[in-house]
């Protein structure tokens, strides 16, 4: 294809062709950030290795990271590979890029549920990721979400089992839990030489975590019992007979998987022809960049084994730009579907995907460009807003760090500084290409908690703060309940929460109190009644006189309230019925069994009579009050509580412990239907009863759970609940509203 037109731009240091764009994803605790850590080592980008435990990694750079040892934040880092045959024996072994410079972005992601909108957003944008086990643990509960969030945006995946290193750490386990839990076509293209620990209390042990044996070139990478020199020391060796069998076996099902899936080796094999490394290693990266194969690494991120083999195999299998299909959109609100072609010449179009405040930079936006090149002082154009911006300033971030730069081009990840107005999702792109990208999908907030500023002074602050942070975080909302008038803060867990009330202590300097927000009750009646009510007041002078009487009734439910004039013969003047109106209305709202409004009920103002000189609106505003609630203590009052619908997804095993923890929180179960192997699980519960219910499915589940709810409708509170916010209406001061 001579005429086929070159997509690189001439300026660019590294084409399309030798990018690669990754992340890191797993459950909590798998390695994700040390396995980070070490590729920057490794790279050349950092000189001397961060732990977690110790709090100076790269990636996890907030203050919350150092302390807690978890990422909360997905971290983007930019580092650069070129694959070597420089040791003793490494030209024994095919590399699919020898000698060539590759570029890498790395995101790394949080791995704790409370932070998956990271995960989602970073997934929506990368080309390829790195899903990461724990040896031991094999596939937790939060590698099967992650799982799920590559699978939902079309992200090929190889996966490196670590901690081969952990005492009861077994490879098999891991990978048989790929199989089954993920449904992954996953087949290993290392074994690991020896699992568990070589020392233990300072004594040797025999059969320990050496180094892995490459399947496709049949050779061992031996690193040793010790980490000297920081894992840079390993030998190419030989397979040694012991290991022979099970290295041949291991070939023989990879040549035999791949070959189900590519025509190419099946071919080969049909005509019993040798199948060389240079062929195999082709074949797996065309089946890994069309999401048909997943090949398996191991290694000890920690005691830096392995880790170059895996930058080797992100090189070699992970597409870069051009290797997946380029980037589809649609015409401003219409469903025509516009291609968005992998390509420097292009028109320039690109995702934000995430905004940052830095304190030293302002706001940040990170985008990922899908097509054309940026440069500074360039205009670009948000189509959702139809406003177009200067760009003044463009950076690479390392971490913390950030560094100017003056243009990027297709396949980058790059952060803009200053632009108004935009949000998560937005497209960026040029005035005349008239595209917008899909944005990635957020679950809804789970949790909700009330915050309250300690001081007048934090006021003013905690609205500011709470915005930024809430533009920043598609997953955090805040809002005003307007029937409690709290300041409601929601989000997907109670560290989430934690770690907002912390960063606006920290970055805004606000101190706020939280705690479980109120629920709005209702109150109404059963049957009906009358009621009569006197406000007459005599302090020399003129007096203060009101009287009316009043019949109240239970309304259709969800017909709301309704008050009905029926005086006749004009026992009030005609000038007063508007008071007593807007009296029995405010008893309405203030409530009168327990302070909250009424609902559901007809009211009629009957008759009532009035005093020739005392007789003014202020009376017959308090008469009617008095009147409501004489009438409504008659009247049979209940209180009625917010229902929610639940509905709660979880694997079969754990169908038994969610039902139960469902009628322990006075819930009544509607429905029960299977679904792919999970059990949906639809009932209705009382909101008061849903309190900490995030934490507690999580913990039942191990994490495997979800649910979401929505306001259903109200019902009757029972006498035992009842009785205990009577004696808590009671101690609280009489004018509520």
């Amino acid at each position: 294809m001579s005429d086929a037109k070159p997509v690189n731009s001439p300026n660019r240091e590294y084409t399309l062709e030798r990018t690669r764009n990754i992340g890191i994803a797993a459950h909590i605790d798998a390695g994700k950030t040390t396995t980070t850590e070490r590729i920057l080592f490794y790279t050349g980008l950092i000189h001397k290795i961060g732990d977690v435990d110790d709090g100076n990694t790269v990636t996890d750079w907030m203050e919350q990271e150092k302390e807690r040892g978890i990422t909360i934040t997905s971290a983007a880092v930019t580092c650069f590979w070129t694959q070597k045959t420089a040791k003793a024996g490494e030209d024994k072994i095919y590399k699919a890029f020898n000698n060539v410079p590759h570029r890498i972005n790395i995101i790394d992601t949080p791995g704790h549920v409370d932070f998956t909108a990271e995960v989602e957003r970073s997934m929506r944008v990368l080309d390829g990721a790195v899903a990461v086990f724990c040896g031991v643990a094999g596939v937790q509960p939060q590698s099967e979400t992650v799982w799920r969030q590559a699978t939902k945006y079309n992200v090929p995946r190889i996966a490196f089992v670590n901690k081969m290193d952990r005492m009861g750490a077994n490879f098999e386990n891991a990978l048989n839990d790929m199989r089954t839990k993920l449904k992954a076509y996953a087949f290993p293209i290392f074994l690991p030489l020896g699992q568990g620990p070589v020392e233990a209390e300072g004594h040797p042990v025999e059969g320990g975590f050496e180094g892995v044996i490459d399947l496709v070139n049949q050779k061992t990478i031996y690193w040793g019992p010790t980490e000297a020199n920081e894992g840079l020391n390993y030998e190419i060796r030989e397979i040694a007979p012991a290991d022979k069998a099970r290295a041949e076996a291991g070939l023989a099902e990879l040549i035999d998987a791949v070959s189900n899936k590519d025509d190419e080796i099946a071919t080969l094999v049909l005509e019993e022809k040798p199948i060389t490394p240079q062929v195999l290693k082709a074949a797996i990266r065309r089946l890994t960049c069309k999401i048909e194969l997943v090949p398996v690494l191991c290694g000890s991120a920690f005691k830096k084994k392995a880790v170059q083999v895996l930058v080797d195999a992100v090189v070699d299998y992970l597409p870069s730009p051009i290797d997946i299909p380029g980037a589809e959109g649609h015409e401003l609100g219409t469903e025509v579907v516009v291609k968005v072609p992998t390509d420097d010449n292009a028109k320039f179009c690109s995702l934000a995907f995430k905004l940052w405040t830095d304190p030293y930079a302002g706001k940040l936006v990170f985008f990922r460009v899908y097509s054309g090149q940026l440069k500074k002082g360039d205009t670009i154009y948000n189509p959702r807003t139809r406003k177009r911006e200067r760009v003044s300033r463009l950076m690479v971030i390392q971490g913390s760090e950030r560094k100017d730069i003056n243009e990027v081009y297709a396949g980058d990840i790059a952060a803009l500084v200053g632009l108004r107005n935009i949000t998560t999702g937005d497209t960026l792109c040029d005035e005349d290409y008239d595209v917008t990208l899909e944005p990635p999908t957020f679950p809804e907030p789970v949790i909700s908690m009330a915050v309250e500023p300690k001081t007048k002074a934090d006021q003013e602050k905690l609205g500011e703060g709470l915005a930024r942070l809430a533009e920043e975080d598609p997953t955090f909302r805040c809002f005003t309940n307007p029937e409690t008038s709290q300041l409601i803060i929601a989000g997907m867990g109670e560290l989430h929460l934690e770690i907002i009330i912390d960063r606006l202590k920290r970055e805004f300097k606000v101190e706020a109190s939280t705690g479980a927000p109120q629920i709005a009750y209702r109150e109404t009646i059963t049957k009906k009644a009358e009621g009569e009510g006197k406000f007459i007041r005599q302090s020399g002078g003129k007096g203060q006189y009101g009287h009316a009487c009043i019949n109240v009734a239970p309304n259709e439910k969800g017909k709301g309230v309704e008050v009905v004039d029926e005086i006749v013969g004009g026992s009030i003047p005609k000038e007063y019925i508007p008071a007593v109106i807007a009296g029995v209305e405010e008893a309405i709202k203030g409530g009168v069994y327990c302070g909250y409004q009424v609902i559901d009920i007809k009211v009629e103002v009957v008759d009532g009579s009035f005093h020739e000189v005392d007789s003014n609106e202020l009376a017959f505003r308090m008469a009617g009050i008095f009147a409501l609630k004489d009438a409504f203590k008659k009247a049979g009052p209940i209180l009625l509580e917010p229902l929610m619908k639940v509905e709660c997804t979880t694997p079969d095993e754990y169908q038994g412990d969610l039902l139960g923890d469902i009628n322990r929180r006075r819930g009544t179960i509607v429905s029960i239907e299977a679904k792919n192997g999970q059990t949906i699980l639809n009932a209705e519960v009382p909101l008061a009863e849903m309190f900490g219910y995030a934490t507690a499915i999580r913990s039942l589940s191990k994490g495997r759970a979800s649910y979401s709810m929505e306001p259903l409708s109200f019902a009757q509170v029972p006498n035992s609940v009842l009785t205990q916010m009577l004696d808590q209406a009671a101690k609280k001061p009489a004018a509520r509203t």
